[in-house]
Formats: C-alpha cells, sequence, structure tokens
C-alpha cells in the first residue's frame, strides 16, 4: 500500500464525514431555521422604528409602582435595547446582509470544527489502524530520503558537538525501523564530525504516522498534521453573506482536493516572551529577515530581527493566545500577498485579505512584499504624461508615468482629494489604482470607496487598507503589500498609480516597532533606517525599458505636516527620494484657493517632460507669469497707488488663479485645461467679471464642443501648437468672446 494511497482514504474519510454527519439536508434545514430567526428580529425592530411609547405624565404617573419607577437599570436596559432594535432597522439590507455573513460564517466553523473531529475518530478505529501501521516502514523510508542537515545544524555541531533527534510515533515502532532511523542519523552526523543524542517517544495525538525531529527541522508524516492543514484551509474561507448550503460544503469538498500528499518539513522554535504585538523566540536557526511563522493558534507573524541569542518577530493580528514557551514554527516563506486582476475592485488589508463583505478573493499568484527596485539599466526615462484631471497638476507640476511625486501639507487641505480625483481620471485609460489607506478612519476608507464607485473607478482599483484600529505591523506592511500588487501589473507591461496615504503614518508606525524591538533610537525618536525604509519602497516604482515589458507604476507618497513645517524629519527625507512635491498651502486652501497648491514650493524635477506638446506650449509661461502676480501682490498689500501694468499683472494673476480653481470629482481632460489656460493667458477673458469666470468656463467648453469640434478634435489630439492652429483658436476665441454677455454674479 503507497501513501499516496493512505492519503486517499483520509481524503475518502473526511468527504464521507461531509456526506454522513453534515449531509444537505441538514444543514439546508439549520440555514432555514436560522434565516426564519433573522427575519422575526428584523420584523421586530422595523415594528419598533414606527412605535413611539406613550409615557404617563402628571396624576397618571402615580400610578405607576415605585418599584419600575425606581429601577435605572431596567429602564437603561429597556432604551438600549429598543435603541439597538432602531438601529437594526435603520440599516435595512446592511443589518440583514451583516447577520447572515455571521450566521454563516458560525456555521462554517461549526462544520469544519465537526468534519475534522469525525474524521479523526474514524482515523484512529479498526481498521484504519492496522492500514496505517502497515504504512510505517514506507513512511520511515520517505522521511530518511528527505533528510538534509541545514545550516543552522552544522552551526549548533559546531559549538555543542551533538544534535538532538526525536523520532515519535502513534504507536510503538518495531525495533528495525527505531534502528534504522538512528543508523542514519549517525552516519550523517559522522560526516560533519558529530554526535546523535536519539530519543524514541509515543504520542498518540498524531493519529497515525509518525515524526523525526533533527534539531529544528521536523519532519512530518502523520495524519494529525493533514488534518491541520485542511483545517487552516478551510478557516481561511471568508464568508461574503450570500452563500448557501452547496456553497458551503464545495468550498469543503475543494480544500479536501487540493489537500497536498506529501511530507510536510518545517522548523520549530520556541516563544520566550510576547507583549504589545512584539514576540521573541529562540531557534529557527535557519530563518530569514521578513519571513512568516505560524504559532500554535493560527496567528502570524512576520521577523524583523535577527540577534544572535533570539529573533524578533511582529504578530499580525491578535497576540492573547500567544504564551511563553509555546511553539512556533517556519511556513517557509518570505511575507508574501496574493496578486492578479482578481483584487480589481476589491478592499483588502495588508495580507491580501478581503476586507469589503464580498467573499474570498481567488487567485493562486502571490507577490513577496519585500521585492528589489528595478536596475537603472532596466528603466527608461519619464516621458509619458499620466494626466491627473487637475488643471494646477497637470499645468504647473506634471506627473509623468513612473514618476514619484510628492504630495505635501497640513492636514485638511486636499491632499486624499487630489489623489481620489487622479484616480477618477483614470477611467478609460487602461490604468490600475492602487490606493493604500495607512492609519486612515474605517469610515473615512468607506467614504472613498462609495466615491470611487459613485464615479465608476472602483472597477480598475484596489484598496488596500490598514486603519487606525489595526495593529503597527499591518500599517507598516500596507504600503509594501500595495507595491507588490502593482508591481504584478507592472512587470506585466500595465501601468499603475499607486497612493501611498499617507506616508507619515507609516513611519510612526515603523518607529513604534522599532522601539519594541528594543533598537537605538535617533532624531525624533525614529531609527536610524527609517530613511532606507522609505527609499526602497519608493524605488520600487519606475518606467520600465521596452525589454522588459514597458510597463509602469507611478507612485503619490502622501505626508502630513505640522504647521507647514517642510523641514522636519520625515518631510525632507521623503523630499530627496522623490522626483518632486506638490506642496498644499494653508492659508490658500482658507482662502478658497482650492487645490490650494503653492506654485512657489512645488515643483516637477521631470517638468514639461512629462507633457503633451500642445499644454507643454500653453503653460510655458504660466508658473513665471503666477510667480510674478504672487510677488507683487504681496508688496501691493502695503501700498494703495499701483501704475497701469503693475494693475494689469494683478489682474490677470487673480484671473489666473481663479480659472485654476477646481471642484472635487471633476478631472477634465487635457484638452479643456489648455484651452482655457489659452484664452485666459491670452486676454480673451479680461472683459469677464472675475467671479464670472466659472461660468465662462463651461460655456466655453460647450461652444468648441458643439460649434468647433474639429478644432476640438485637435486639441484633443495634442497635436503641436503651431501657428496656423493658434490662428483657427484665436478666432474661435474671438467669436465666443463676441456673442458672449458676462454679468458679475454679485449684480
Amino acid at each position: 500500500m503507497s501513501m499516496e494511497f493512505l492519503y486517499a482514504i483520509i481524503n475518502f474519510l473526511i468527504l464521507a464525514a461531509i456526506v454522513l454527519l453534515l449531509f444537505r439536508k441538514s444543514i439546508i434545514s439549520l440555514f432555514r431555521d436560522r434565516r426564519k430567526r433573522i427575519n422575526e428580529e428584523l420584523d421586530r425592530a422595523e415594528a419598533i422604528e414606527s412605535y413611539t411609547p406613550i409615557l404617563p405624565t402628571g396624576e397618571a404617573r402615580a400610578d405607576h409602582s415605585a418599584d419600575e419607577l425606581a429601577e435605572p437599570k431596567l429602564l437603561a436596559m429597556r432604551a438600549s435595547s429598543e435603541e439597538r432594535m432602531q438601529q437594526i432597522a435603520k440599516k435595512g439590507e446592511a443589518a440583514r446582509l451583516e447577520m447572515r455573513r455571521e450566521m454563516l460564517s458560525e456555521l462554517h466553523n461549526q462544520t469544519v470544527k465537526r468534519m475534522i473531529e469525525h474524521a479523526a475518530g474514524l482515523l484512529t478505529a479498526e481498521p484504519m489502524i492496522s492500514r496505517i501501521r502497515d504504512l510505517e516502514a514506507e513512511m520511515i523510508d520517505r522521511i530518511l530520503a528527505s533528510v538534509q542537515l541545514t545550516p543552522g545544524d552544522i552551526s549548533y555541531l559546531k559549538a555543542h558537538d551533538v544534535l538532538y533527534v526525536t523520532l515519535t510515533s502513534t504507536y510503538a515502532l518495531p525495533d528495525e525501523l527505531v534502528k534504522r532511523v538512528e543508523a542514519h542519523t549517525d552516519r550523517m552526523l559522522a560526516e560533519v564530525n558529530g554526535k546523535t543524542s536519539f530519543w524514541v517517544r509515543q504520542n498518540p495525538e498524531l493519529l497515525g504516522g509518525l515524526i523525526l525531529r533533527i534539531g529544528d527541522t521536523v519532519y512530518d508524516c502523520s495524519v494529525a498534521e493533514q488534518l491541520y492543514q485542511l483545517e487552516r484551509r478551510s478557516e481561511k474561507d471568508l464568508i461574503s453573506g450570500y452563500e448557501d448550503a452547496d456553497d458551503l460544503i464545495n468550498e469543503l469538498k475543494e480544500n479536501i482536493e487540493s489537500t497536498q500528499n506529501r511530507i510536510n518539513i518545517y522548523q520549530l522554535g520556541r516563544v520566550l516572551t510576547v507583549s504589545d504585538g512584539i514576540c521573541w523566540m529562540d531557534g529557527l536557526a535557519d530563518i530569514m529577515y521578513g519571513e512568516v511563522v505560524e504559532f500554535v493558534r493560527g496567528e502570524r507573524g512576520m521577523v524583523l530581527d535577527i540577534q544572535p541569542e533570539r529573533i524578533g518577530c511582529v504578530i499580525f493580528g491578535k497576540y492573547q493566545h500567544i504564551e511563553s514557551g509555546s511553539r512556533v514554527r517556519r511556513i517557509g516563506r518570505i511575507a508574501s500577498v496574493p496578486v492578479g486582476n482578481a483584487l480589481l475592485g476589491r478592499v483588502v488589508d495588508s495580507l491580501g485579505h478581503a476586507i469589503d463583505g464580498n467573499g474570498r478573493i481567488r487567485t493562486s499568484e502571490k507577490r513577496p512584499i519585500e521585492c528589489r527596485a528595478p536596475a537603472i539599466l532596466d528603466r527608461s526615462a519619464v516621458c509619458e504624461p499620466l494626466h491627473t484631471g487637475v488643471k494646477a497638476i497637470d499645468a504647473l507640476v506634471p506627473i509623468g508615468k513612473g514618476q514619484r511625486e510628492l504630495i505635501i501639507g497640513d492636514r485638511q487641505t486636499g491632499k486624499t482629494a487630489l489623489a481620489i480625483d487622479t484616480i477618477i481620471n483614470q477611467k478609460g485609460k487602461d490604468v490600475i489604482c492602487i490606493y493604500v489607506a495607512i492609519g486612515q478612519k474605517d469610515t473615512a476608507v468607506a467614504d472613498i470607496r462609495s466615491k470611487l464607485e459613485k464615479y465608476g473607478a472602483m472597477e480598475y482599483t484596489t484598496i488596500v487598507c490598514a486603519s487606525a484600529s489595526a495593529s503597527a505591523s499591518l500599517q507598516y506592511m500596507a504600503p509594501f503589500a500595495g507595491t507588490a500588487m502593482g508591481e504584478y501589473f507592472m512587470y506585466a507591461g500595465r501601468d499603475v498609480l499607486i497612493i501611498y496615504d499617507d506616508l507619515s503614518k507609516h513611519a510612526v508606525a515603523y518607529r513604534e516597532l522599532s522601539l519594541l524591538l528594543h533598537r537605538p533610537s535617533g532624531r525624533e525618536a525614529y531609527p536610524g533606517d527609517v530613511f532606507y525604509l522609505h527609499s526602497r519602497l519608493l524605488e520600487r516604482s519606475a518606467k520600465l525599458s521596452a525589454e522588459l515589458g514597458g510597463g509602469s507604476m507611478t507612485a503619490l507618497p502622501m505626508i502630513e505636516t505640522l504647521a507647514g513645517d517642510i523641514s522636519s524629519y520625515i518631510p525632507t527625507n521623503v523630499i530627496s527620494i522623490t522626483d518632486g512635491q506638490i506642496f498644499l498651502d494653508t492659508e490658500l486652501f482658507h482662502e478658497g484657493q482650492r487645490p490650494a497648491i503653492n506654485v512657489g514650493l512645488s515643483v516637477s524635477r521631470v517638468g514639461s517632460a512629462a507633457q503633451t506638446k500642445l499644454m507643454k506650449q500653453v503653460s510655458a509661461s504660466l508658473r513665471m507669469k503666477l510667480a510674478q502676480y504672487r510677488e507683487l501682490s504681496g508688496f501691493s498689500q502695503f501700498g494703495t497707488d499701483v501704475d497701469e501694468s503693475t494693475q494689469r499683472i494683478l489682474d490677470s494673476g487673480i484671473r489666473m488663479m481663479t480659472v485654476l480653481k477646481q471642484g472635487r470629482y471633476s478631472p477634465l481632460p487635457d484638452w479643456k485645461q489648455a484651452l482655457l489656460i489659452y484664452s485666459v493667458s491670452e486676454g480673451f477673458a479680461e472683459a469677464v467679471p472675475v467671479d464670472a469666470l466659472e461660468e465662462f468656463e463651461w460655456k466655453l467648453y460647450s461652444f468648441f464642443e458643439e460649434h468647433y469640434p474639429e478644432l476640438r478634435e485637435r486639441l484633443d489630439s495634442g497635436e503641436k501648437f503651431d501657428d496656423r492652429l493658434k490662428r483657427s483658436i484665436n478666432e474661435a476665441l474671438s467669436i465666443f468672446i463676441k456673442e458672449s454677455v458676462w454679468q458679475s454674479s454679485g449684480n
């Protein structure tokens, strides 16, 4: 009987457990009962919503018993219950879906647990015991064929000369098999001048099969390990709330069919201490930085510190169940996240798990969160514009595909608004968007998602959310996870836009982890490698060469400043890493200039290379004119009389600043921006009152779309703004001005 036949028997027994113990009719009946209970509770909630209790007043109040009126706890409980039911009723379908999701999750967990228990019972009874025992010799042969010394074992032998070897089985093994294992390990260690301390143990919890442990490495050929792996896969299945009984059973069958028929090889270590989401371990001599470990209750963590005597690990989820002295195992892979088209339109956490209630993300492709940035020779020059749809950015601080442009400013100055408008403007342009929310409120992320759905942008966007309630380790991982998801598309030849909102909170999370890991702190208590933290993250955004597919990833990191101080530690770090910055001024914001971009402090190091020929020519002198206006406006406020030429510059600057204002969720195509900027900068709007410029703008677009569609198409093509095109535009603008009558909105 082969090992494959053993696993086939195990799989058959588990399937039998599903079919016999949790057969379809009983699950459907359980679904029906729980659905009925949910509907009854929601019906009562709807009745309570329309019911207004009449409280006794005056003399009628005296008729009530003093005990009832003197029971504040009873009244508080009643009020709390009514309030809860009213909240459920107001939520309507959302509440029903949430309750159904909870019911399905509970039923799913119960099903998996009962399935595993029943399968374990069948495997520990005859005739299965005899069949499994007949395979012990074959198990020994397969394990010995896989055994090899690790670098950690060799290092331990150099220090201690003896390596511990433990053979554990469910039942007592024949002496012949034990001697075979002992002889094999003795020969293997003799080759490196080492000795063996050999131990033989029995453990009925293995349910069948055996385990060989050499040093930290475990070669597991037990039935309990197979059931454990099946249970772990089943627990990862996320419930959306729309499944039925058949979906649940099919999911379990799929997990069973995917059970791998192999020996599980892993390394074991020991937990030393746990506190504040940080775990210190020993053992695991061959572990690497960034590798994932798993604890006894299924919680996982990532190695962030390796010292001679201990290993520092951050824990992803809850750590209350992890105790000192408990076992921890290597997963055998670097921390990675799922990638692919299945993530588009979804909201995921830092581990790539769906948190939007739409079920599990089905993709088999993964990518490490830490990856080497493209080399210099693997990159090409940034020369293709990535239109944001924001007039002030596309004209003054253009962004190219593959560029890293910092958005910096105080809180509540419109940084996130710029990013969301940029995502919305990518609709129909074959650009994948990834929005990474670090330390944001859950309600804020939900609002961003609803806005993206409203404007049809969610279908090409993935939101990676590590909210303020998430642990520091998850906030630390979030931008790296989002970058890995974007790299998948970049190396496939696609264009990607990734937004980090924001890296200030990311630096704070990393500082917290570093302090808990007892790393020495530097300036502002940040660790010395915080610059390297953000540089290795942002360097992964690039425009790839044609030989590598020509894909690109454009990064828009955000930094929150305090009182406009861009010279503090983290802002100066990120400014030196990126290819320019867009500075949002608090004073401009409060003056009503939206977006509040400070032209003097904002810069793009790519410059006009990231603009179309049309926009490059139209906006060539715009920055200089605005800088001149800001300088003169600063001086003019101290005097009352200005000469005619200065007044003309001030009036032109006011008009230009006004037309650069733009509302949220209203990105503009490039030709509209160029047409508006040209018409104002060339003086065609001099007769238009400042407060009528908004009306001038949308009438201008409508006029060209209706009366000059050929000019509109030529502008939209981005062709060079030559003299012939310029004359045609001037003629059309002259006719537009003559036919239009402008009135100040103040009249």
